[in-house]
């Protein structure tokens, strides 16, 4: 698996821990985020690259910084 994989799934496990700890359902994220229910369930898969807005947006619903969900992640420098 590339760093790239790795790194998104690593933010999809935080940001479904994430709400998974304020007790909303995938559903309950997206009515409030404006945010499609599929996108939310790819985004915590792993298999979107999410953008920094939307980023932002989920972290407010979550009432949490945007930046405990990206916290410690960085590509291998070559």
């Amino acid at each position: 698996m590339n760093d790239d994989k790795k790194i998104l799934q690593l933010f999809g496990h935080r940001l479904r821990t994430a709400r998974l700890a304020v007790g909303l359902s995938q559903e309950a994220l997206a009515h409030e985020s404006g945010l499609h229910r599929t996108y939310i369930g790819s985004v915590e898969r792993g298999e979107r690259n999410i953008a920094l807005l939307n980023i932002v947006t989920l972290a407010t619903v979550l009432k949490m910084d945007a930046g405990s969900l990206l916290a410690g992640m960085s590509l291998r420098s070559e």
